[in-house]
């Protein structure tokens, strides 16, 4: 934490060197750092922390219990309660030499768009090698994981419990079902949906739909399923006729 202080009103805290429009809301105990700007007619919820150098455009809401740290956040948007955007993304290495387990460095930002939407306890992380990006109207479900320099395009839906790892990049009008995800450092086209409880392990080539884990084109996963399913029935019937043979093993 670093400068000084103003209490205001509502028992905000405000650096002295932060920009907030005069028509913002400073919901109690916020907290706005050092050089941050909160733009007009956008609200701060109670206990929210706006950090150092973070930019919230105009008319925002920001809910309860919000961080934001490392980011800059576009016009018309709306973050929920608990959510956490800015920290540090996962990223470790072995020291080859000593054997320890050291942190790279993670250095960069976030850049939210416009009217995008939030749901709560979801994180965000930031950058390391390039700025983690949520294009202009995304809309992102509560506990969901932005792993770092993630790119997320225009007009995606991200479902509740989904996943995204690190340096993937997702085209726009792309859905994400619930509890969904992929894994680090793929290409995403555009419109492409992934169904529920399935994982993206490969490059996904536009106007496509997904299913499985791994995901594949959803009839190929369908026509797996039924195949499946039949030599499941097969079986069982061999082993029901087994049964009623004398000499089967009891």
């Amino acid at each position: 934490m670093e400068g000084e202080y103003r209490l205001t009103r509502s028992y905000a805290v405000v650096d002295i060197t932060a920009q907030v429009d005069d028509s913002a809301i400073l919901e109690p105990f916020a907290c706005v750092m050092a050089r941050a700007r909160i733009g007009p007619r956008t609200r701060v919820g109670a206990h929210s922390v706006v950090g150092v150098g973070v930019s919230v455009g105009a008319d925002c809401c920001i809910y309860h219990h919000v961080t934001l740290l490392n980011c800059d956040i576009g016009d018309r948007c709306v973050i929920h309660s608990g959510v956490a955007i800015g920290q540090d993304g996962f990223g470790f290495e072995v020291d080859q030499q000593t054997g320890k387990v050291r942190k790279k460095p993670q250095e960069l930002s976030v850049r939210i768009g416009n009217e995008v939407e939030i749901g709560a306890n979801t994180c965000i992380d930031r950058g390391s090698w390039r700025d983690t990006l949520i294009e202009d109207a995304v809309k992102i479900d509560n506990l969901v994981q932005i792993g770092h320099n993630v790119q997320v395009g225009a007009n995606t839906f991200i479902c509740g419990q989904a996943g995204v790892a690190g340096s993937t990049k997702i085209g726009r009008y792309c859905r994400f079902g619930g509890r969904s995800g992929a894994v680090d450092h793929l290409e995403i086209g555009d419109h492409v949906d992934v169904a529920a409880n399935s994982v993206l392990t490969r490059n996904a080539p536009g106007h496509a739909v997904y299913a499985g884990f791994p995901a594949m084109p959803m009839r190929e996963w369908r026509h797996q399923q039924v195949t499946l399913r039949r030599l499941s029935r097969a079986g069982k019937r061999q082993v029901d006729v087994s049964a009623d043979d004398p000499e089967f093993p009891k």
